[in-house]
């Protein structure tokens, strides 16, 4: 039934490809699951990623997606150039019209042009590969480099394409990633939130603005079906899955932990992750004597994290910047209450109904939510996770997203 929906809302199925710089990864589950939905309605896709995955992948369902994937500079950047230059030679004038787009998405500097003449290459191989296995539209994920590929990839004769932004990335250097230039060039624009699409029209003229589509991150069955259950009554933990990274506010955590500790508070916080912060994190838990209070468990699999939700009070992820992270999603899925800042498309998910929203870097109104969800009753933390669960799973299903992004993409073919 799925396929013949999908079929007949495409006008056919349609076969179309993937580019992330990385991927798999462990912090890009979303997209996986959004291609396997899309594969699930009767699509193909051929997923292209520019680098390599990292060889410590721990999930299952990723290291499968290695096998799928074809790396871009997998045969290392001189045969990549090679390959780039001899297409050129085949393909002059597109080359040329390549060269053009990829020096116009370049900010000013010898650095800049040099890394888009990279990307020109780069997209010159992707081109010919895409056109090798007639795929008809490429979706690319993130604004960065990625989109900027697609863009010129387009320009070398390759499909239509399209992007989405996730943030804040992006949004911290729009100009300097010729945002604008991408979202003119691209058939459309995926923001993974309202906010994420005023964004994007901040940042575009108003005649793009109906190419910018709100289509949101979904969750696969292993979630949204699971089977709810309520917050253990013993439970004194407070979970986080994040990246160990600068965005993240993970000190502002460690030391809202040192605050509770001294109120002689019961409760541990277990943070899933690894990062280029890990050294410093764990310095600080050793400087604030927290060893038996904060972990830093490193990365675990998708199983794992969810058998850890489960067994946890709430989550917290006091973020400093964000798009609309996943991990939000994983746990209201699992009818865990959480804890999150109030900025860019956390609101739209996050309210007091379903846990507590504060501001970004106020260690004051952490410590207060952190404390509110360690005394609440069990009662009151999982009538919260029930509401959060039902607005996951009516806004965040991965299949219903893709079939959005489908309808986009039949909406440009021919």
């Amino acid at each position: 039934m799925n396929r013949r929906k999908a079929s007949a809302a495409s006008g056919g199925t349609v076969r179309l490809a993937y580019l992330c710089n990385v991927y798999p990864a462990v912090s890009h589950s979303f997209v996986r699951r959004e291609i396997e939905a899309i594969e699930d309605a009767g699509h193909e896709v051929h997923r292209f990623s520019v680098r390599p995955a990292a060889k410590d992948l721990k999930d299952k369902a990723d290291i499968r997606e290695v096998a799928k994937t074809e790396v871009i500079l997998g045969r290392g950047a001189w045969t990549t150039a090679f390959l780039g230059l001899t297409h050129l030679l085949l393909h002059p004038m597109q080359g040329t019209s390549a060269l053009a787009t990829a020096l116009r998405l370049s900010a000013p500097g010898l650095k800049s042009k040099a890394r888009h003449i990279v990307y020109w290459l780069e997209a010159a191989c992707l081109a010919r590969r895409l056109n090798e296995l007639r795929v008809e539209h490429l979706h690319a994920h993130f604004g960065t480099n990625p989109a900027a590929v697609a863009t010129i990839a387009r320009a070398w004769g390759g499909p239509p394409f399209s992007f989405t932004v996730h943030g804040p990335d992006e949004f911290d250097a729009p100009v300097a990633l010729g945002l604008g230039k991408k979202i003119a060039a691209a058939q459309f624009v995926i923001a993974i939130s309202s906010y994420g699409r005023s964004q994007l029209m901040r940042w575009s003229g108003p005649a793009a603005w109906d190419k910018i589509r709100v289509i949101r991150c979904g969750l696969d069955a292993a979630f949204l079906e699971a089977k709810s259950k309520p917050v253990p009554a013993q439970s004194s933990e407070l979970l986080c899955v994040a990246r160990l990274s600068g965005q993240k506010g993970l000190p502002l955590l460690i030391a809202a932990c040192e605050r509770l500790r001294q109120k002689a508070v019961r409760f541990t916080v277990t943070i899933i992750g690894d990062g280029e912060l890990r050294t410093e994190l764990e310095h600080e838990i050793r400087k604030r004597k927290l060893e038996d209070v904060v972990s830093l468990v490193g990365v675990r699999t998708a199983t794992e994290i969810r058998q850890r939700l489960l067994g946890a009070r709430a989550f917290v992820l006091p973020s400093f910047a964000e798009g609309l992270p996943v991990v939000l999603m994983e746990a209201l899925a699992l009818s865990r209450p959480v804890i999150a800042t109030s900025i860019a498309g956390i609101p739209e998910l996050v309210d007091n109904a379903c846990g507590w929203t504060i501001p970004a870097g106020s260690e004051d109104a952490l410590v207060q939510a952190m404390s509110e969800a360690l005394e609440a009753s069990v009662k009151d933390l999982s009538a919260k996770g029930r509401v959060g669960r039902e607005r996951v799973r009516r806004l965040h299903d991965a299949r219903k997203n893709a079939e959005q992004i489908i309808a986009a993409i039949a909406a440009g073919r021919p």
